[in-house]
């Protein structure tokens, strides 16, 4: 009686487990969101958010990584008091000056010689096509690291904004080779 017992306990144990098990899936998951991830499309709603949106609004004031704020607005007044106060943080860099400068020239040939020329002259190849009239030479402007740093920022007249284009540090080392270049001009 005791060896019956003893194989109708092992035979219910044997029923028991392979009842529970599914051969798609794992016999037991304790974490089954690891195993099979939650399909949720980009847009879609979500109780997650309590307001109800599809995604939550950044916090008021802050600022997305790697960004830094320009305090100078987007005007006469602006361009005026970036022109009389703006300071170039990478000038003071004197062991890269000459790899700024480089870098700078790269993109200035890039973004800006197409209209301003490769001297500065106000004669790119868009000039002389006549594609683009009026385009200053750097040597008849009032300009000052600030004023031109405002200038890529924001655009001026006919000339767009770099902003989108290139980033704060290569904006700076335009602004040092487009220095060189009046200096040059001046001479």
């Amino acid at each position: 009686m005791k060896s019956l017992l003893k194989i109708g306990f092992v035979f219910g144990v044997a029923i028991v487990m392979t009842s529970c098990f599914n051969k798609s899936k794992p016999n037991y998951q304790f974490m089954p969101n690891m195993y099979e991830g939650v399909g949720y499309e980009t847009y879609q709603e979500s109780s997650a958010f309590s307001n109800g949106m599809e995604a939550q609004l950044p916090a008021e004031g802050s600022i997305k990584r790697g960004w830094k704020p320009y305090d100078y607005e987007n005007s006469t007044a602006g361009y005026e008091l970036a022109k009389a106060e703006l300071l170039s943080p990478i000038a003071s860099d004197s062991l890269n000056i000459d790899s700024n400068v480089a870098k700078g020239k790269a993109l200035y040939d890039i973004y800006c010689a197409v209209c301003h020329g490769t001297k500065g002259d106000g004669q790119g190849i868009l000039v002389k096509r006549e594609k683009f009239l009026g385009v200053p030479n750097f040597k008849d402007r009032e300009i000052t690291t600030g004023s031109i740093y405002h200038v890529i920022y924001y655009g001026l007249n006919s000339m767009g904004s770099y902003a989108s284009q290139i980033n704060e540090e290569e904006r700076w080392q335009v602004t040092m080779y487009v220095e060189q270049l009046r200096q040059e001009l001046l001479k």
